[in-house]
């Protein structure tokens, strides 16, 4: 199945279903300064990142725990396969109806700054993402590993053999106790046995392999 920018509508907004978020937040996270208390280091992709708002809204989020991260080296990586929507994430600039679309009021006065008519979230979040152009259906070997993967809303584009595959590559990037984020309407069942949903949380899976403490930490 060959993947073209003409498939994907780049529908984005900030703090998008707020669940995964929280997810991120209130479970994932911490599990993970856990586990990675020694090395300090966290990696998160975006896939199809589209405009910004969903890499954005986790830099935000890790932001607001800078406490707790003081000392920790993380990165989040926003890919998708079209430059012209990457182009528009790495200004950070948005309009009225963009930033009214899920960010909370006090989020917007905190980190953005009027430019005119736009938004335009700080340089300080910025920063904290780095944008590549990328094609689902290329060799991953160019991406790295990560902890977490955001592949939300994207698989419903693909028939049920390219999810597998893309669902398998991912796996391959994840560490054993890895996290993978899919959208609310997406599924690993019947597709894969290489994830597993979590229990309790829609649209959050474990790898097949993690350990049964850090299952239980997520679905708490």
């Amino acid at each position: 199945m060959e993947v073209t920018e003409a498939m994907t509508t780049n529908e984005s907004f900030f703090f998008r279903d707020n669940k995964p978020f929280d997810l991120l937040k209130d479970y994932v996270l911490p599990q993970l300064l856990d586990s990675k208390a020694a090395s300090k280091k966290i990696r998160i992709w975006c896939a199809a990142a589209s405009t910004g708002q969903e890499p954005y809204s986790i830099a935000i989020i890790l932001k607001e725990m800078e406490a707790k991260l003081s000392g920790w080296n993380i990165e989040i990586v926003g890919t998708d396969i079209a430059q012209k929507v990457l182009d528009k994430a790495k200004t950070g600039l948005f309009s009225q109806f963009e930033v009214q679309r899920g960010l909370p009021i006090q989020m917007l006065i905190k980190y953005f700054n009027q430019v005119g008519e736009m938004w335009q979230i700080s340089e300080e979040i910025r920063n904290m993402v780095s944008y590549r152009k990328f094609n689902l259906l290329d060799p991953y070997t160019m991406l790295g590993t990560f902890d977490i993967i955001f592949c939300r809303n994207v698989l419903i584009y693909f028939d049920q053999q390219t999810k597998m595959e893309v669902l398998e590559r991912m796996r391959k990037l994840l560490p054993d106790n890895g996290t993978l984020f899919l959208g609310a309407a997406e599924t690993v069942l019947g597709i894969t046995d290489k994830f597993k949903p979590v229990q309790g949380q829609r649209g959050l899976y474990s790898t097949a392999d993690a350990s049964a403490e850090v299952i239980d930490r997520l679905r708490a």
